[in-house]
């Protein structure tokens, strides 16, 4: 099964290292990262779980939901977890989906053929409150992920959703953003109090909305 921007999130029901969860229920109405790793007790996935850790509170402060995944039993991510937390010098506050029989994983096409026929690939899912896929990313087994470059993107999603704007190359959170064509100059007179300027008639930019 492929998911594609703008699906509806495929719904499930799983054990966690918090517990049990229904997925919609668990999003309510909030944004969600959903990411998937290899295998448990792997480098590269202590990393990046510790790291998803250390950034907690960055999390919360945009309302997005973390959940992690992999095709371990939930023995294995429950053993796991305070080898994260040591290696880190953090404590894992977001669930681990226990998925030993692939039932999520082929939901979401996390298990690539071509790369391994048993473990997840790194997918990466934002999702938002309307449960609707707003992102997805790949990488493989030997990347780590940058998270900060999810931050970034997590605040775009969030600024367009609000906003009839769009980001730039390289935007970063403060810099200017653009205003989609769809919207006149006269409303944009109405709509930017800030003012804009207009490089091209398509491409005009204005101060970042919010701030």
């Amino acid at each position: 099964m492929s998911i594609h921007l703008g699906d509806i999130a495929p719904d499930f029901t799983a054990d966690t290292t918090k517990g049990p969860i229904s997925f919609h229920e668990w999003i309510a109405d909030s944004w969600v990262l959903l990411f998937s790793h290899p295998a448990d007790f792997t480098p590269v996935c202590t990393t990046e779980l510790g790291k998803t850790a250390l950034l907690s509170d960055d999390f919360k402060k945009r309302g997005v939901k973390v959940i992690a995944i992999s095709v371990d039993d939930l023995a294995s991510h429950n053993l796991w977890v305070p080898d994260i937390e040591e290696v880190n010098s953090v404590q894992v506050d977001f669930p681990i989906i226990a998925d030993p029989e692939k039932k999520v994983a082929l939901l979401y096409d996390m298990i690539h053929p071509n790369a391994s026929e048993k473990a997840t690939v790194r997918s990466v899912f934002i999702i938002g409150p309307d449960k609707k896929i707003k992102l997805t990313l790949t990488y493989p087994a030997s990347t780590g992920r940058n998270f900060t470059e999810i931050l970034r993107v997590i605040d775009s999603l969030q600024l367009t959703a609000n906003y009839k704007v769009a980001t730039p190359a390289d935007w970063n959170n403060g810099d200017d953003v653009i205003i989609i064509p769809a919207v006149s100059n006269e409303e944009a007179i109405n709509r930017f109090p800030k003012g804009f300027t207009s490089i091209k008639p398509y491409l005009r930019k204005t101060p970042q909305p919010y701030l």
